[in-house]
């Protein structure tokens, strides 16, 4: 699926969706997890860019507001529901590789790092768990031998 697709979503089990607001995917791989919280038995409530964290611009030094992706509550294997706050992200965006990485890559990856930082403080204080999803967990289960 291409990632740079957008657009409304229209959840096919509305009562699981406790978003404001329609939610809105602005690439493929967020279609692709709006699709998996829609459907998977496991999650019980999720929303789409809910909540709104704020953080320190690095580059800039100003304060800034961070909107995670996604908000989801699942029950795990064990019985036991768990709430987190998920972006999405591609791993080029999220690991600065010294040799391959440019200075704006570099960059964006210092901002998100800001952000990830920010929510996982947000997140520890009102008893959630902060995740950052990239294509290796959202398609591959983390095991390249399952890439496609």
């Amino acid at each position: 699926m291409a990632n740079y697709a957008q657009g409304i979503f229209t959840p096919r089990n509305p009562a699981k969706y406790i978003g404001n607001h329609k939610p809105k995917y602005r690439s493929g791989w967020e279609l692709t997890f709006m699709n998996f919280c829609d459907s998977n038995k496991s999650v019980l409530h999720w929303a789409s860019e809910s909540i709104r964290i704020p953080y320190k611009n690095p580059l800039t030094g100003k304060p800034s507001i961070y909107v995670p992706d996604f908000f989801v509550v699942y029950q795990n294997k064990y019985g036991k529901q768990i709430a987190e706050v998920v972006e999405i992200k591609p791993k080029k965006q999220s690991l600065i590789e010294s040799k391959v990485a440019s200075a704006r890559d570099k960059l964006v990856v210092a901002i998100n790092h800001a952000k990830w930082a920010s929510a996982n403080a947000y997140c520890k204080s009102q008893g959630l768990t902060f995740r950052v999803i990239t294509e290796d967990q959202l398609f591959y289960n983390g095991n390249p031998k399952n890439k496609r």
